[in-house]
C-alpha cells in the first residue's frame, strides 16, 4: 500500500517523507490551567464517570475526567460503543485533544487516551510527527499518527553510518549545520521547535547545494571536455552588416551579450547558452549577428520557432535585414509546398542554404545539413529537451546552442532550472521605447473602454482583444472566444470596422491569413485567444484588451502586453475583469498596473505560483525539493551556489579525500543504489 499510496518503495524512501506537522506532546495540563488561548492540552486523569446521553443522532458519550485540580468534560459522537468497552471508571488515563469550549467550560471531542502504561512505553520526550496519507491507507488503518509508530520503530533499527554524510565537515562547520543524521532524526522527532528549525535549514541546505553542484559539474564538465565547432574569426559578413547596415545602433547589454557568446564560441567548446531578456528587448538582432559569425566561419546556421506566424515573422525580417549581403536564407515549415520543400531540402545539404528558419520541421529527420554550426531556438519553453537535442544530431559536432525566452525568468530560478547552463541577460530597451500604460478596468466600465478604442481606431491605431486559453475543454475555449468575437462585432460592427480573428482550432493556412491582414492594416481590430502571445510584430497595434485578465498568470499578461508599444506611438493595455475578484488576482492585476519591468514581475509572479507553474521551467528533475522553496529560500540558494561554484572551482572532480564521501553519495545518486528494500 505504501508503494502504491505514497511511492514509498525502500527504507529511505520512508526516511525521507517528512512530516507536514509536530503535536507537542511532552506536557502535561493540569486541568485548572487550561484557557481559551491553548489549541491542544495533554491531560493526566482518572476517568470517575461514564455515561451515554441523548437518543438517535444526538447520542454521544460523555467522560468526566479528573486530575488533583477539576474536571474536564471528554465527549464522543461516534464510535460509542467502542470506546465505552475501551475505558474503564476508576482507572487513569493521559489524554490528548484539540480544545473547545461549552457553556465556558473546557472540554475535548474524541481526544486521543491511552493508559498510563501505554503513555510511557511511547515516550513524550519529543514532538509528534503528523504524517500526510491517503484516505485509502487510513481505511487500512494506517493514518498520520500510525506512519509516525512506523518511522519510530525504524529509528530503532537505524544506525548512523547507515545514513551517511554527504556534506564536508568544513562546509558543516562554516555554515553552522548540524549533521546529516542529526538533522533526519530531528525533522522526524525533534524534541522541540528550534531542533525542528535546526534540522529543516539543514536538510534545505543539502538539497540546494547538491542541486548546485550537480549543474555545477555538468557545466564545468562541458567547458573542458565537450567538443565544439571552432569559431576562430568574426569576418566581412558581420563587420560589414555591423557597419553599414545595422538599423539602429545596440545597447550597451546588446553588446555585452554577443561579446559573451563570441567568447564561447571561439573557445573550441559546444556553445550552451541561454539568453534571456524581456520582450522588445533585441534578442533577435543578437541572434541574427550570431549567425553571421557561424557563415564567416564557413558553417550553417538555424533557428526554430514556436509556430509558424513567428517563423515567417523572422525570415521576413532577416530577409529585409540582410538584403544587401549575399547570404542565403530559406524559411521550411508544415506549410512549406513539396516542390519548394525538396529544393530547400537539397540546398541545405549542399550548404547552398546558409541560414535556415523553421518551425518543428527542422528537426524531422529529412532536413541533413552540409555543416551545421549554429542552432538557435527561439521561446524555447515551447519546446521539450528531447525536440531540442535532436538539433544536436544534425552535426557530427554538435553545433553551437544559443537558447532564447522572453519569459524574463527569476535569477533564483534561473540558477536552479538552468544552472548547466551559460546565460545571458538583456536587461537593457533600445532608446525611444515608451513605456506601455496599464490599467485595470471592471466590466462595468465596458462601455467606456469601447469609447476609447473607438478614438484610437479614428486615429488610425489597432486594437488587440484577448481572451483566456481555457486547457481543459478547447470546445469550452472555442465557445467562449465566438461569444467574444460576437460581442466585440456588436460593438465594432462592419463595414465601419474590421476584424481578424486567430485561435488554435483554425487551420493554419486560415490563422496566416488572418494574422496577415492584421498586420498589413486591412483590419482594425484582432480577436484571439493566447495564440498571439509569442512573438507577433504589429508596430501600428496601441491597445491591448485582456478579457478575463483575472484567469492569467503574471508572467502571461506581460507577454500578452508586449505585443503593444512596439511603434513610436503611445499605447495602453486595459485589463479586463468581473467586478468582483479574488485576493490573489487583484494582486496580479495591482502588480500589472505599477510595473512594466519583466524580470520585477517574474520574481513576483514566483512567489505567487511557485517554480512548477511558472512558464518556461525545465522538467529535469532540478526544481523536485521535497523542502526546499526556491522564491523563499533565495538567501539559502545564493549561498549553496557561492560554496558549490568555489568547492568546483578548487576540485572539478572531487578528487581531494575531504571530498571523497560527497562524490560517493552523488554516484550512489546516480545509480539509483539503494540501502533497503520495502516488500
Amino acid at each position: 500500500m505504501l508503494k502504491k499510496e505514497l511511492q514509498i518503495f525502500t527504507f529511505e524512501d520512508l526516511l525521507f517523507y517528512f512530516p507536514f506537522k509536530h503535536i507537542d506532546k511532552t506536557q502535561i495540563h493540569t486541568i485548572a490551567s487550561i484557557s481559551p488561548s491553548m489549541e491542544f492540552v495533554q491531560i493526566r486523569g482518572r476517568i470517575v464517570s461514564m455515561d451515554i446521553v441523548g437518543e438517535k443522532r444526538g447520542r454521544r458519550l460523555v467522560v468526566q475526567l479528573r486530575d488533583a485540580t477539576g474536571i474536564i468534560e471528554l465527549t464522543w459522537f461516534q464510535g460509542i460503543s467502542w470506546v465505552q468497552k475501551m475505558l474503564t471508571v476508576g482507572t487513569d488515563y493521559v489524554v490528548f485533544g484539540r480544545l473547545s469550549f461549552f457553556l465556558g467550560k473546557p472540554q475535548l471531542s474524541h481526544p486521543e487516551i491511552e493508559t498510563l502504561k501505554e503513555s510511557n512505553e511511547t515516550g513524550k520526550n519529543f514532538l509528534e510527527p503528523i504524517y500526510s496519507v491517503t484516505e485509502k491507507l487510513k481505511a487500512r488503518g494506517l493514518n498520520g499518527r500510525a506512519l509516525g509508530k512506523l518511522m519510530y520503530q525504524l529509528f530503532l533499527v537505524l544506525e548512523e553510518k547507515e545514513i551517511g554524510e554527504n556534506i564536508p565537515s568544513a562546509i558543516l562547520q562554516h555554515e553552522k549545520l548540524c549533521s546529516r543524521w542529526t538533522a533526519i532524526q530531528q525533522i522526524h522527532f525533534p524534541k522541540n521547535n528550534q531542533q525542528y528549525e535546526a534540522a529543516v535549514q539543514r536538510l534545505k541546505f543539502e538539497e540546494l547545494f547538491l542541486s548546485q553542484l550537480r549543474l555545477g559539474m555538468m557545466r564545468s564538465a562541458r567547458h573542458r571536455y565537450s567538443r565544439g565547432v571552432l569559431f576562430s574569426k568574426v569576418g566581412s559578413n558581420f563587420n560589414d552588416f555591423f557597419s553599414n547596415y545595422l538599423p539602429f545602433p545596440l545597447t550597451a547589454a546588446q553588446k555585452r551579450v554577443l561579446k559573451e557568446i563570441r567568447k564561447d564560441m571561439g573557445s573550441g567548446a559546444q556553445m550552451n547558452r541561454l539568453l534571456q531578456g524581456d520582450v522588445g528587448s533585441g534578442k533577435t538582432i543578437v541572434a541574427l549577428m550570431t549567425m553571421l559569425i557561424a557563415l564567416d566561419n564557413g558553417f550553417q546556421s538555424c533557428i526554430m520557432a514556436p509556430t509558424e506566424i513567428l517563423a515567417n515573422q523572422h525570415y521576413d525580417q532577416f530577409s529585409s535585414l540582410l538584403a544587401p549581403l549575399d547570404i542565403k536564407i530559406a524559411l521550411l515549415t508544415g506549410s512549406t509546398k513539396a516542390a519548394e520543400r525538396k529544393s530547400i531540402l537539397k540546398g541545405i545539404l549542399e550548404g547552398e542554404i546558409n541560414i535556415i528558419i523553421g518551425t518543428h520541421a527542422l528537426i524531422e529527420d529529412v532536413v541533413q545539413f552540409k555543416n551545421l554550426g549554429l542552432a538557435v531556438v527561439d521561446e524555447q519553453h515551447k519546446f521539450g529537451v528531447a525536440q531540442r537535442a535532436k538539433l544536436w544530431k544534425k552535426s557530427n559536432v554538435p553545433p553551437h546552442m544559443l537558447v532564447m525566452t522572453a519569459t524574463p525568468i527569476p535569477r533564483t530560478l534561473a540558477m536552479t532550472a538552468y544552472g548547466d547552463l551559460d546565460y545571458s541577460v538583456i536587461d537593457e530597451f533600445p532608446p525611444g521605447r515608451t513605456p506601455v500604460t496599464t490599467v485595470h478596468r471592471l466590466d462595468d466600465a465596458r462601455p467606456q473602454v469601447m469609447d476609447f478604442i473607438k478614438s484610437e481606431i479614428v486615429k488610425g491605431r489597432q486594437v488587440y482583444f484577448i481572451f483566456p486559453l481555457i486547457e481543459e475543454s478547447e470546445k469550452l475555449q472555442y465557445e467562449d472566444l465566438m461569444r467574444g468575437y460576437q460581442n466585440v462585432k456588436a460593438w465594432f460592427p462592419e463595414p465601419q470596422y474590421w476584424i481578424s480573428m486567430v485561435h488554435g482550432r483554425m487551420p493554419s493556412d486560415q490563422k496566416e491569413i488572418n494574422m496577415q491582414r492584421f498586420v498589413k492594416g486591412d483590419t482594425q481590430i484582432m480577436v484571439s485567444t493566447t495564440v498571439i502571445e509569442v512573438g507577433v510584430n504589429v508596430p501600428n497595434a496601441s491597445v491591448m484588451v485582456i478579457e478575463s485578465a483575472e484567469k492569467f498568470g503574471l508572467s502571461q499578461l506581460h507577454q500578452l502586453r508586449g505585443r503593444v508599444g512596439r511603434g513610436s506611438e503611445k499605447s495602453y493595455c486595459i485589463l479586463l475583469t468581473g467586478n468582483s475578484i479574488g485576493k490573489d488576482a487583484k494582486e496580479r492585476v495591482s502588480i500589472m498596473c505599477k510595473s512594466t519591468d519583466g524580470f520585477k514581475i517574474a520574481e513576483k509572479d514566483l512567489e505567487l505560483r511557485g517554480p512548477g507553474d511558472i512558464q518556461g521551467t525545465r522538467q529535469s528533475g532540478a526544481l523536485n525539493f521535497k523542502l526546499a522553496d526556491i522564491a523563499q529560500d533565495r538567501e539559502i540558494l545564493e549561498r549553496a551556489r557561492q560554496i558549490a561554484e568555489r568547492l568546483l572551482k578548487s576540485d572539478p572532480d572531487l578528487i581531494k579525500t575531504e571530498h571523497s564521501p560527497l562524490k560517493q553519495y552523488l554516484q550512489s545518486q546516480n545509480s539509483g543504489t539503494v540501502w533497503g528494500k520495502i516488500s
